[in-house]
């Protein structure tokens, strides 16, 4: 008798997706899918707004990383309306980006993912969230508290908002940063430049935890994608390059140019598109994005810190890329260390609060493209502009749609390893949600949809008939 597992939806991520895992008559796992079944239609309503108001109303895409949004369509407006903008304009940009980097990073590994390792895959579900890691460990709560707030007070000096910011406008920004608002950053930079690397060393301590575990969980060899700089790790500008599994170079290209190279295939059980290579295929040419590839399409990070532990990640791969899935934590980790030091920069740059921060624009008819790295991996914003200055076209290709193939095969690599048999085990369910999790993905930003919110896990025979059910709401 075959049945069918469904976890509908993964708990612990952003928005509202769901499992299903295809079991044959000797109770073995044949193959199972992620899906997304949020209508996806924020596209479609920003369709007669002005180019304008983008910045604004993409921000509505998602309250997590509202910034990335924010900043991908200041972008593309630039782009359409043809405008340099300000040298400190952009820096201010990049400060508010790093603030956001900051927040997210430190909520996605202290809050999200890192109940599974204090506190254990197989844990009691109504302590393996933030309220057990509270528990378990108060003062790395209060210090991951600590690190995202200061994160998040960047955000909100920069863009006006702690959420939803509004300063990145066509053209620049809309206000100066204060040298008030300068110094005030500046007295928290250091503190959490040391918390980062805190967490870095409380990342690295449970990955030796589960040393047994990494090389056994969702390893998938995959291409790679990330923004780039003279080989450097880079979060908001650059060209976008492409690795293959075993590291050699397939593209190096400008983001405007996305289209010559990234394809789309569908699926008929999932509203997200899978994205592929072009030159190679589907599904030759399914690749990953997000801190795992930005690490492994770069050869060097520019600030220091960050740099030695890129060394140290590195190694992992033995002349390679890093294919552990686990390892986006650690990845993640990293970059959160680069976001605080590259904030610290931009702070101690004078230019960061001259008053020159916006050129003046012009309607027109016109294309325009915004490509940025989100936490969560590349974001592309591609508007399509009339002679009124109203998108008659908008295009947003969010990071979890480039990693949706990805984590398709992870949650199946993952069951096939820890799903057995007919009985519902609550601990191999939570295996492949870590799948899912360690993608950090933001499936409202990638459906742009309201979802519902609880986790069941549903058992039917093969005639249909549901047999058993587990569900939770945390």
């Amino acid at each position: 008798m075959s049945n069918t597992i469904t976890i509908a939806p993964v708990t612990r991520v952003e928005g509202h997706g769901k499992v299903t895992i295809h079991m044959n008559d000797a109770g073995e796992v044949e193959e199972s899918h992620f899906h997304v079944v949020e209508f996806r239609g924020f596209e479609k309503f920003c369709e007669g707004r002005l180019l304008s108001e983008m910045p604004v109303i993409t921000t509505r895409a998602c309250g997590i990383c509202p910034v990335s949004h924010h900043l991908a369509a200041a972008k593309a407006c630039d782009d359409a309306l043809g405008v340099e903008i300000p040298p400190a304009a952009k820096k201010l940009r990049e400060l508010m980006h790093m603030g956001q980097m900051m927040h997210s990073h430190a909520l996605h590994f202290f809050f999200l993912a890192a109940p599974d390792f204090i506190l254990g895959p197989d844990a009691d579900p109504a302590m393996r969230n933030v309220v057990g890691l509270v528990g378990a460990d108060p003062e790395l709560a209060k210090k991951a508290i600590t690190l995202r707030r200061i994160g998040q007070e960047i955000v909100t000096r920069v863009g006006g908002r702690k959420i939803h910011p509004v300063t990145a406008i066509p053209g620049g920004m809309s206000k100066p940063l204060t040298h008030e608002e300068r110094y005030e950053s500046l007295q928290e930079i250091d503190e959490a430049i040391s918390l980062a690397q805190l967490g870095l060393e409380v990342g690295k301590s449970l990955f030796e935890k589960y040393a047994d575990l990494i090389p056994n969980f969702a390893v998938i060899k995959t291409n790679y994608m990330g923004l780039v700089k003279k080989d450097n790790l880079e979060l908001y500008d650059g060209t976008l390059r492409l690795i293959d599994a075993e590291g050699n170079e397939l593209e190096q290209f400008d983001p405007k140019d996305y289209l010559k190279h990234i394809g789309e295939h569908v699926e008929d059980w999932s509203y997200l598109k899978f994205p592929f290579y072009k030159k190679l295929g589907w599904p030759n040419g399914v690749y990953r994005v997000a801190p795992l590839a930005r690490l492994n399409v770069a050869k060097s990070i520019s600030t220091p810190l960050a740099n030695q532990e890129l060394k140290v990640f590195k190694k992992l791969g033995n002349g390679g890329p890093v294919h552990e899935t686990l390892y986006f934590h650690y990845a993640r980790l990293i970059e959160l260390l680069y976001a605080a030091e590259r904030a610290k920069e931009l702070l101690e740059d004078d230019e960061i609060v001259s008053k020159h921060v916006r050129v003046k624009t012009e309607r027109k008819e016109g294309e325009g493209i915004g490509v940025i790295e989100a936490p969560r991996g590349t974001l592309i914003h591609h508007y399509q502009v009339d002679a009124m200055g109203k998108v008659v076209k908008a295009n947003l290709i969010v990071a979890t749609i480039h990693n949706n193939p990805a984590m398709d095969r992870s949650v199946n690599e993952v069951a096939k390893k820890f799903v057995k048999g007919n009985q519902i085990s609550e601990g191999a369910l939570n295996m492949v949600e870590m799948a899912v999790r360690c993608y950090d993905p933001c499936l409202s930003c990638a459906t742009h949809a309201v979802g519902q919110m609880p986790l069941s896990l549903e058992l039917y025979d093969a005639g249909g008939t549901l047999v058993d059910v587990i569900e939770k709401r945390s």
